[in-house]
């Protein structure tokens, strides 16, 4: 397997006046290309400023994230939105979608800001193949929050990333939806992408081909 995704020795620091909290504490993972790892631990553990880390979302203040061998961190935010747009899929808990656009068109806006990455499926495929074919012109607000995880879905895969990042992906959905939404996630694994799933539950870690727990900022285990 090539190693698609590489985080060494990251920290993040917030200061609120004189306080300092020390978010991420020398934090390192690889995540290979065909693996599914889960990132859990309580809340306030660092999972989330991980993963902005690893998208290019947030600055480490010490360390360095790589994607496909590629220095992401210590980057201009211009050069690490190209990045993003052509390398990483990123599915927020609150989906990812534009409310005045309709969901094909919430695609196709993904793919433009990707600048020439390469296309596998057509909008009208992708959407037939998350199971809302039928919804490609829906807005957001129409939709239901099954409809609505699986359409922030396909915009996060629609250029095919290597890396796909999902933050608590099923959190809010029923065991059936959330289910099918895990399925979709080791799909892309199984094509060779590097999946990364910040989840509070342990179905996600127990469907994980590895588990990396944090606790205060740090790997646990």
């Amino acid at each position: 397997m090539t190693c698609t995704l590489e985080a060494h020795n990251l920290y993040r620091f917030y200061h609120a006046g004189d306080d300092e909290t020390l978010a991420l504490r020398g934090v390192s993972l690889a995540v290979n290309g065909g693996e599914l790892v889960a990132v859990t631990g309580p809340s306030g553990s660092g999972k989330s400023t991980l993963l902005a880390c690893l998208a290019g979302l947030d600055e480490p203040d010490g360390g360095m994230v790589r994607v496909d061998g590629e220095q992401l961190s210590r980057r201009s935010e211009e050069a690490r939105a190209a990045i993003r747009a052509r390398r990483i899929g990123i599915l927020f808990q609150n989906a990812n979608l534009l409310d005045h656009l309709t969901v094909a068109e919430n695609v196709r806006v993904a793919r433009r800001l990707a600048k020439g990455a390469p296309v596998h499926q057509s909008v009208t495929e992708l959407l037939e193949e998350l199971g809302i074919g039928d919804r490609s012109r829906a807005r957001p607000s129409e939709l239901s929050g099954g409809e609505l995880a699986r359409a922030g879905l396909a915009v996060a895969i629609a250029n095919s990333p290597n890396v796909i990042l999902a933050d608590e992906p099923t959190g809010e959905l029923d065991h059936v939806t959330a289910s099918r939404i895990l399925a979709l996630l080791w799909s892309r694994a199984e094509k060779g992408a590097a999946v990364v799933v910040v989840s509070h539950g342990d179905a996600i870690a127990a469907e994980a081909d590895r588990v990396i727990a944090l606790c205060d900022g740090q790997v646990t285990s």
